[in-house]
């Protein structure tokens, strides 16, 4: 683990909000088999402030960043939306400005924009705790008198009451649990509430732009899809979550890939294409290390111990998971950059913008779109089978993929699942040709210090087959191609 990841706490709320009026009777748990017994608290006072842009960008994102005291969990929170039912919830100690930490987790929405104060909550909570059958808590149920009101000149005070059922550990069959418990709330009157969350109910906002673009242009619904699918995985890397440099990563190409689509008409030089280029390669650094050390681990798992000769797990895996914790680090410094920043504004700006391409049927730009992508597949592969070198290979990969993408994007399915075959095929093909250069570099350094390099030939072996098997799968798939695209 990177020894500079924020030091936050973070866990998964599952919870269901109701509304109910003032006289409401609270609801009675008795006789429900999933509930032994119910403990009643004192009541709480609940005091927040929560912090916006001016334009309200994390509210349009369903996003929570508040500074609560009072409570049993006093300090900064930032709530995501984690699933039906489900946010998660990052928290990081009290203190009077946003703590950096918090700012981070948030920052490919908020950019170098400020934070502000916009709405102060105040919340009389009457707690009861709901125990199973084990005498161990499955629920805390939230009565709630709430006092509110946007900071802002046109605001009005607002009161209300409501209900909050969560659910606490990690429960199986969750939703099921609910269900059972809301019931009863529904029996005594509630109703679901109106809002994801009580600022939701004070601003009033809307959905995000890249949430609301409708087009008839399939390429152009799918640039919005993956920018807001981009936001996602930005703040999985944040949190070091596992694959999500990879993800990321992925989803930066098919932008890329998209927007280079002749049918959405950005010329070739565009900045934004040229900044996710970049953004694509620093990431890779760290996806590429991260291969490597799964890759190397899984393979030597698989050797009988005496075929293990050497510190050669120290050199392949350990240094592999530090070369990723350096490109983690890097990739996180990119991340916090005004650069970065400015390309997702330039995203943003294209996803809002209307469309420019040519008056065409979404048919007729669809079967356009994946004809193109296909002829740059069909010409590096005449390429490759002249000169059959890796990098011809990696070529027909590189087209295959956005193919790929925009096949995806038009719904062509079929196209889409060969272009993939190709793409996986020729993926693991370079992996191996990435995996035998480090083994060279690896075992050279190794001699050098006078350790033995026997594994190390075992490895290269390995991984020159799986090149080998995919070189003779490529032909079939390139046809399978061929037949799906003139079908």
């Amino acid at each position: 683990m990177p020894a500079d990841k924020p030091k936050t706490s973070r866990h998964t709320e599952v919870e269901r909000k109701f509304d109910v009026v003032g006289t409401t009777v609270s609801p009675s748990f008795e006789g429900l088999a999933v509930v032994s017994r119910v403990q009643h608290a004192p009541t709480q006072l609940l005091e927040a402030v929560y912090y916006d842009t001016e334009s309200y960008d994390l509210a349009a994102h369903k996003i929570t960043l508040r500074r609560r005291t009072g409570g049993s969990d006093a300090g900064w929170h930032v709530k995501l939306p984690a699933g039906p039912d489900a946010r998660t919830e990052v928290r990081a100690p009290l203190q009077d400005a946003v703590p950096e930490e918090i700012r981070d987790v948030v920052a490919a929405i908020v950019r170098d924009r400020p934070l502000s104060a916009v709405a102060r909550i105040t919340t009389n909570r009457t707690v009861s705790l709901l125990f199973g059958a084990d005498e161990a808590p499955i629920a805390e149920f939230c009565d709630d008198q709430v006092n509110a009101a946007a900071l802002r000149p046109d605001s009005e005070p607002q009161t209300w009451r409501e209900w909050e059922l969560e659910l606490i550990g990690d429960r199986p069959k969750a939703s099921e649990l609910l269900d059972r418990l809301a019931n009863r709330l529904f029996d005594a009157g509630a109703v679901p509430a109106g809002h994801g969350s009580k600022l939701a109910r004070v601003l009033a906002t809307g959905e995000p732009a890249t949430a609301a673009v409708e087009s008839s242009d399939p390429v152009r619904r799918a640039v919005a899809e993956n920018v807001a699918e981009l936001l996602v995985w930005d703040r999985a890397v944040r949190a070091d979550a596992w694959d999500s440099v990879h993800q990321m990563r992925v989803t930066t190409r098919k932008i890329r890939s998209l927007l280079a689509d002749e049918s959405f008409g950005l010329p070739k030089d565009s900045w934004i294409l040229d900044e996710l280029k970049l953004l694509a390669g620093i990431l890779g650094v760290a996806r590429d290390a991260e291969v490597l050390a799964e890759k190397y681990e899984k393979a030597l798992d698989s050797l009988a111990p005496e075929l293990v000769r050497g510190p050669v797990r120290a050199r392949l895996v350990d240094g592999a998971k530090a070369q990723y914790a350096n490109g983690w680090r890097r990739s996180l410094l990119a991340m916090r950059s005004e650069r970065y920043f400015r390309l997702l504004d330039g995203l943003d700006e294209l996803v809002a913008a209307p469309s420019e391409t040519a008056e065409k049927s979404g048919a007729e730009s669809a079967a356009a779109s994946v004809a193109a992508a296909y002829k740059k597949v069909a010409k590096a592969a005449k390429v490759a089978e002249e000169d059959g070198t890796d990098e011809s290979l990696h070529r027909i990969r590189k087209r295959a993929k956005r193919l790929r993408y925009t096949a995806s994007a038009t719904g062509d399915s079929e196209v889409e699942a060969k272009a993939k075959t190709i793409q996986s095929l020729l993926g693991d093909h370079q992996d191996s040709v990435v995996s035998r250069t480090h083994l060279l570099e690896e075992a050279d350094a190794a001699h050098a210090a006078g350790e033995d390099t026997f594994t190390y030939g075992l490895l290269y072996q390995k991984e020159a087959e799986v090149a080998d098997e995919a070189e003779d799968g490529i032909d079939e798939a390139l046809k399978a191609l061929k037949k799906a695209v003139k079908k």
